[in-house]
């Protein structure tokens, strides 16, 4: 897979596009005047491993909150702004280290450029979101409806609104509820500039069929190398959103580091609880989050036939037998586990990786 080449900005520490990792991020849905809750839940998304948080800003004590919460924690906040301009002023004030704006409900060209001044003078970079939901009407007069090309259009558009006021430090988004709406657009645009792109499906529904929805899109287009920033939007705890985007990244072999098990689906041939040794492995290795220095890769297999030859490309892991398991390490079979500690060995083996 070759990467999309994309210029590289820094919103504060982190390094977002060009070569650097793909960068995590979620937003908070506490009462944004409750500082106490917000900053709870902020240190909980750095807990996870989240890279950026967003804070909706709708009030000046939406704003004094942001600023107290950059104060307090050593993460990149952004400041996400719909319809008031100065609510962006007030954010850039207070600390906030990127803003988003769509810069069709700000209210003009003169409280645009109003915004691209604040942001030139505190060097604050500007994500640009543009959403199905939101088309200017003009847009959807012309397209008939939102399409891939209409987001598109809407996006550089707004990207050369803020290219004429001196703005160069941009990310741009475009997304939709539609998965293949959301895949289209992304290849319009990564097609069309040189931005870092912010990946997601919005709107996309609850932990079960919104992770669904944002594995088949954020992962299409990863895998297409595009992309430099990614949001997994759930209804559901923000946190929730973390794990996911951990998991896609994983899938897509894009992760640093990390443990990816692989396991089969057990058949007729499986004469070892398969199903809870795959599973509490995983549980354990979130509960004690184990972090191994290089990614890992995991065999769970339930006999001979899916043990070491189909997994010989793990690092290391277990073909089930009638109540015991063999333990391999890079193909060849080192020696025989019972049941019930296949489990401890596998995160033993793990943990000298940490």
């Amino acid at each position: 897979m070759t990467r999309r080449h994309s210029k590289t900005i820094r919103i504060a520490s982190l390094a977002l596009g060009g070569t650097s990792p793909i960068v995590i991020q979620s937003m908070t849905n506490t009462d944004p005047e409750d500082f106490e809750a917000t900053l709870r839940q902020v240190r909980a998304l750095k807990d996870a491993g989240c890279d950026l948080v967003r804070l909706t800003v709708p009030s000046e004590n939406a704003a004094n909150v942001l600023g107290r919460v950059r104060e307090a924690v050593d993460l990149p906040l952004v400041a996400d702004i719909h319809f008031d301009y100065k609510m962006a002023l007030l954010a850039m004030d207070r600390g906030a280290d990127k803003i988003r704006i769509n810069p069709g409900n700000l209210g003009g060209r003169e409280k645009l450029e109003a915004v691209a001044k604040k942001a030139l003078d505190t060097n604050t970079p500007i994500r640009v979101g543009i959403n199905g939901g939101s088309l200017e009407k003009e847009l959807l007069k012309k397209y008939g409806h939102p399409c891939p090309e209409a987001l598109c259009e809407s996006a550089l558009n707004a990207a050369k609104s803020l290219e004429e006021c001196g703005i160069s430090d941009l990310v741009l988004s475009v997304k939709s509820s539609d998965v293949k709406m959301a895949v289209a657009a992304n290849r319009l645009i990564a097609a069309s500039c040189d931005y870092p792109l912010h990946l997601g499906v919005t709107e996309a529904g609850t932990k079960h069929m919104g992770t669904i929805k944002s594995a088949v899109g954020i992962g299409s287009l990863l895998l297409d190398g595009i992309g430099d920033t990614i949001r997994v939007s759930l209804t559901a705890d923000p946190v929730e959103e973390i794990a996911a985007a951990r998991e896609i990244l994983d899938a897509c072999g894009l992760s640093q580091g990390g443990v990816e098990i692989v396991s089969c689906p057990t058949c007729g041939r499986t004469k070892i609880d398969l199903v809870g040794i795959a599973t509490e492995l995983e549980t354990r290795i979130k509960q004690e989050a184990l972090a191994p220095s290089r990614r890992l890769k995991v065999a769970v297999m339930g006999c001979a036939v899916n043990g070491p030859g189909e997994a010989k490309e793990a690092d290391f892991g277990i073909a089930g037998g009638v109540g015991e398991a063999l333990l391999f390490e890079k193909g060849e079979i080192t020696k025989k586990i019972p049941q019930d500690r296949v489990v401890d060995c596998l995160l033993d083996k793990i943990r000298t990786f940490c």
